[in-house]
């Protein structure tokens, strides 16, 4: 495997500010991101919206395996140099019932969250500023 594609929500604020970080990261793999509602993803990855994409986030690799929710964000952080140990980690049988849990409710609540902490996206703040 040596690229992961991404598929995320564009117009979420706390999903913008994922893919920011995890882009800023030193990694291990090569990380695509595309919105999961795009014409490019529909053609990468046929079926996405029916697995449920605009609910959870979901990483296909370039050998054709994939990944969605609690499984999709510790394929992100394996992605990563630094936090590839904690992927391992939160993956454990003892901690996976509480990530588990809290990948759930940041899913969930990712766009409540991002108006509270007034996270916007690029496109948001565009529009934002065109006023």
């Amino acid at each position: 495997m040596n690229t992961l594609t991404i598929f995320y929500d564009a117009r979420c604020g706390l999903c913008g500010k994922f893919r920011s970080w995890l882009e800023a990261q030193p990694k291990r793999v090569a990380v695509d991101f595309l919105p999961y509602d795009s014409a490019e993803a529909a053609l990468r990855f046929p079926g996405l919206l029916a697995i449920g994409a605009d609910k959870d986030v979901v990483v296909l690799a370039d050998d054709g395996r994939w990944w969605q929710g609690t499984a999709a964000w510790l394929t992100c952080l394996w992605a990563t140099h630094q936090y590839r140990d904690w992927s391992f980690r939160l993956a454990s049988p003892v901690l996976q019932p509480f990530v588990k849990k809290a990948v759930h409710l940041l899913s969930e609540n990712r766009l409540t969250l991002s108006r509270l902490m007034n996270l916007k996206t690029n496109e948001a703040l565009a529009s934002a500023m065109r006023s």
